[in-house]
């Protein structure tokens, strides 16, 4: 088929665009990620005097950081609308997040649609594979205390003793409130036929928008974070108030990430922009911890009604382009999350400069030294 001018132009166009928002995060990185190392340098003394300012320093940078990220989405018209319950309710007490995984698009878009609820960016901690803790973000999240988890059989075990070590050490210390993981350990697309194989052997539903979770990370974060008397109540009124005094996770929050016509998007298109305007779906359930077992069978029951859930959720999306009203509700209501360009042109510019700076005070070193 012959190629017309006009599309000749679109595709010059879109690789233009592609080329320069690859050079704008190359160089985005160069600057941000070094200057948030070394001002933390910096401040080590901070940190010896008073730990708890140090660290909120920390995530203020840490979050600056994910905003940068979620710019590139943004500007490239990757947008997010979110549904069901709504999550700025219990934004600062402690919550375990559970996120079904189909792309890296999907850690992408939770840094976007996470930014606006309150503290919570800087202060949480994320598990994630091993593999990116050989990115060019992996330094910061080692810094920031994420926790790089080893997949497969003969690394299980070890790796959740690794995890409870971690949690008890860096969790509370350094005043983390939401933790979030991804229960099925790995991608949609490459873990679907091996879930639906278990399913099949072991007489449980046959999923295909979602994998059945894995136990492990879940149950080792509940019986390390949760606090014995723990009496959690459904977010809303004086009751979340009152938990709030409480110490201890306090709420699951069950989060489904759904794109149009089930096209996920990827880091390569997150950062290239090549792909149309997308708008990014995300519904959220909240339930109090006293309502989640603590016994390992009853613990994966409920964990696999949470996928067979979303399964439901996602095939109602899917087929209508919205997800279902929650229960006592007759119409579904959607909130479109928005980001301020003044404000990410204000912490990219702040990016450029402290890079700037930087430079400067190791140049006047050198010559000083040379």
């Amino acid at each position: 088929m012959a190629v017309t001018l006009e599309q000749a132009r679109r595709v010059g166009y879109t690789c233009l665009k592609a080329l320069l928002r690859f050079a704008f995060m190359v160089a985005n990185n160069l600057v941000a990620i070094p200057s948030y190392v070394l001002y933390l340098i910096m401040l080590q003394p901070l940190r010896v005097l008073d730990s708890k300012s140090f660290w909120y320093i920390e995530g203020v940078l840490f979050k600056w950081l994910l905003a940068m990220v979620a710019s590139w989405g943004w500007w490239a018209g990757y947008t997010v609308v979110e549904w069901g319950d709504d999550v700025k309710a219990v934004s600062e007490d402690e919550a375990m997040v559970l996120v079904n995984h189909q792309a890296t698009g999907d850690v992408c878009t939770l840094m976007m649609c996470l930014q606006d609820k309150g503290t919570v960016v800087r202060q949480m901690m994320w598990l994630m594979d091993h593999i990116f803790k050989y990115t060019n973000f992996g330094i910061v999240s080692l810094i920031h205390g994420d926790f790089f988890i080893r997949q497969g059989r003969a690394h299980r075990d070890q790796q959740l003793v690794l995890l409870k070590e971690h949690l008890e050490k860096y969790y509370r210390s350094r005043n983390r409130k939401w933790i979030v993981l991804f229960p099925e350990g790995g991608f949609l697309r490459k873990r679907r036929e091996t879930s639906q194989a278990f399913a099949k052997k072991n007489n449980l539903p046959f999923l295909k928008h979602v994998t059945l979770p894995r136990l492990g990370a879940t149950q080792v974060i509940l019986k390390t974070l949760v606090a014995p008397q723990e009496n959690g109540t459904p977010a809303g009124g004086d009751a979340v108030v009152k938990e709030r005094k409480s110490k201890g996770l306090q709420w699951v929050i069950d989060t489904t990430i759904a794109y149009p016509k089930g096209e996920p998007l990827d880091i390569q298109t997150w950062i290239l922009g090549y792909r149309q305007p997308t708008v990014t779906h995300v519904h959220y359930r909240i339930f109090p911890v006293k309502d989640v077992p603590a016994e390992p069978e009853a613990l994966t029951h409920w964990l696999y009604q949470r996928f067979i859930e979303k399964e439901d959720l996602l095939t109602h999306f899917y087929e209508t382009g919205a997800f279902p009203p929650l229960q006592g509700q007759t119409k579904a209501i959607s909130r479109e999350m928005t980001l301020s360009n003044l404000w990410l042109v204000g912490i990219q510019s702040l990016a450029f400069l402290s890079g700037g700076m930087w430079y400067c005070i190791f140049q006047y070193f050198y010559h000083c030294l040379f």
